[in-house]
């Protein structure tokens, strides 16, 4: 299958080089390839840059942050709504870039960039308004007030799933508080990483406050150099657990603030007296959204038994109806997987849940004849608790449907795991939809509709999904921190 090829208006946002302190690097004595994931074809050579690299672009970072922090919320909030303007201007190029370097749909693509901007034109407004608090302290003569300051340079290390909101959604926040940021997206999706450098420099943010740094098989010594640096103060991952403790480890050398996004489980319940076509409808634009590979997607669809069998009949008639194709193709609804490893975990779950117990609704699985790394979703229903599926994310399209009877056993389910990022509801009973709410161990419950995701909510997990929050006028407290002025001495009366 030969690698279609992006018809851009602008050709000069695909870039082949790092972005540092406001010039493209290009220089480095290894490089690595971007490959077309639905191909394998290569359709970049970028720099993998070394730890050496790296410190340019955070001693950039930290001599721009003595000004940047003095600029006025308002003015920042000129320069974020102007990159949100230019990623409105070019989103079907910059949904291009994305599809051909991640796999997904472009519609899914154009949509990515839609939900990134949002965030751009969300921490605008909020920019002016990071208010402190005015105290009065135990002692009469005394007057105390708070102030929000920036923390300093953020390193912000980002995954493929999301290539340009898992950017922005950071980057708009630390940008907006009065950070500046070092960014390091995963080696498999960096262009749309230095496509938003471009249009960074266009939006007029100072040199050294936006930089974009490259690597491959160097990453470790990457991640290490943002956690381990004395001048980087702040360092937020999305990514998996296992990853996030690593970072977690190496940055308490420094004892670094943290914000971490990581692995989720999410259970998804639909009870008895739901409207079950829409049910079906939001579990399917949950679970197969870039073919289940967000860390909120439905990984475990937990059914009341009276209505299963329904419910996987429904689901599978839907599914039967999508076109997978190359994500840049005008008719496909369904794109690609990202690599190898992600269909071998989704075949491993498979065939677990069916050596357990499980009933094959839709088979599914590898679709060579597309390309390399093409699945067809499986469905599986009377899945048992012992299953792996319940316990690991599966990242991919397969979507398992297990039984309950009663609240309280559902509930029981859906907690126990290790994680808690996101979870669903599905009822009419609005009793149900607010006990189990709160009984759920999660930092994020999305009641009778399957995608939630918007730049005013607050977005993050609990447990090992690891903590902080993005988005939402919560945002901005994971970039600040906050001062006490105290003044003494007043008099009590005049």
């Amino acid at each position: 299958m030969s690698s279609p090829q992006p018809i851009l208006q602008r050709k000069d946002l695909i870039r082949d080089s790092a972005y540092i302190n406001g010039l493209w690097v290009k220089e480095s004595e290894q490089h690595f390839d971007v490959t077309d994931p639905a191909t394998n074809q290569v359709i970049a050579q970028l720099p993998d840059q070394s730890v050496s690299a790296v410190n340019d672009a955070i001693d950039a970072a930290y001599e721009a942050f003595h000004t940047y922090k003095n600029t006025t919320p308002r003015q920042r909030a000129i320069w974020l709504r102007n990159f949100y303007n230019l990623m409105l201007e070019n989103i079907n190029d910059l949904g291009q870039i994305l599809t051909w370097e991640n796999g997904k749909a472009l519609a899914d693509s154009v949509g990515e960039i839609r939900y990134a901007a949002s965030y751009f034109e969300w921490y605008a407004e909020e920019a002016p308004r990071v208010y402190g608090t005015v105290i009065q302290p135990g002692n009469a003569g005394n007057r105390a007030f708070t102030i929000k300051q920036p923390i300093g340079v953020c390193g912000l290390i980002c995954p493929w799933n999301f290539p340009s909101a898992m950017i922005t959604r950071k980057a708009a926040a630390a940008l907006a508080a009065g950070c500046t940021v070092v960014i390091k997206p995963d080696a498999q999706t960096p262009l749309s990483a230095l496509a938003l450098a471009a249009l960074a420099e266009e939006a007029g943010f100072p040199k050294g406050a936006f930089n974009v740094v490259l690597a491959d098989k160097n990453t470790p010594q990457v991640g290490v150099t943002l956690c381990e640096s004395p001048k980087v103060k702040k360092v937020s991952f999305t990514g998996s657990t296992r990853v996030g403790k690593l970072l977690m480890k190496q940055a308490s050398t420094t004892m670094k603030k943290l914000s971490f996004e990581l692995g989720g489980n999410a259970p998804f319940i639909v009870f008895e007296n739901a409207d079950l076509d829409h049910a079906v409808d939001q579990a399917i634009a949950s679970k197969f959204r870039g073919l289940g590979q967000t860390c909120v997607c439905a990984n475990r669809l937990y059914v009341q038994e009276s209505v299963v069998d329904k419910f996987a009949e429904l689901m599978a008639a839907k599914v039967r109806q999508f076109v997978l194709g190359h994500g840049l193709h005008s008719d496909t609804t369904h794109g690609c997987m990202i690599n190898g490893q992600a269909i071998e975990k989704v075949e491993e779950h498979k065939k677990d849940a069916i050596e357990k117990g499980a009933k094959i609704v839709l088979e599914g699985g590898p679709l060579k004849e597309l390309g390399p790394h093409f699945y067809n979703p499986a469905i599986v229903s009377h899945v048992p608790q012992s299953a792996k599926v319940s316990k690991e994310e599966t990242f991919g399209p397969l979507c398992p449907i297990f039984t309950f009877k009663t609240t309280e056993e559902v509930v029981k389910y859906a907690n126990d795991t290790d994680v808690g990022l996101a979870s669903y509801v599905f009822s009419r009973d609005i009793n149900t939809i607010y006990t189990v709410s709160e009984a759920l161990e999660v930092g994020m419950v999305s009641c009778n509709t399957g995608l939630f995701s918007d730049a005013t909510i607050p977005f993050g997990g609990v447990k090992e999904s690891g903590f902080g929050r993005e988005g939402s006028l919560y945002g901005l407290d994971d970039y600040t921190v906050v001062k006490v002025v105290t003044i003494g001495g007043l008099p009590n009366k005049i």
